[in-house]
């Protein structure tokens, strides 16, 4: 599988490492009245989507950039490749 990098262009996907669900961007808040609850699904509850989803991918054999890779889980088809802390400011989550 071809990871069209936004900065490199395209890379091999053996270059990377594979997080997960890309919801892990939107941390709880850690003052929240419910925070003990929110942390447990933020850690251990994941959708399992059949299709497309978007994904977080470490580039550690490269540039070491995380990417928000929206991919067909189906299909594996990758139709839309961002820098995760682009997508993480667009979100309001910027630090």
């Amino acid at each position: 599988m071809i990871i069209d990098h936004p900065l490199l262009g395209p890379r091999d996907a053996a270059e990377f490492i594979y997080l997960g669900d890309a919801c892990l961007i939107d941390r709880p808040d850690w003052q929240a009245e419910d925070a003990a609850d929110a942390y447990h699904d933020y850690g251990y509850i994941r959708d399992n989507i059949a299709g497309p989803m978007q994904e977080l991918w470490y580039h550690e054999q490269g540039d070491r950039s995380w990417l928000v890779v929206t991919r067909d889980t189906l299909t594996h088809e990758i139709t839309a490749v961002e820098l995760a802390r682009d997508v993480a400011r667009a979100r309001g989550r910027s630090k």
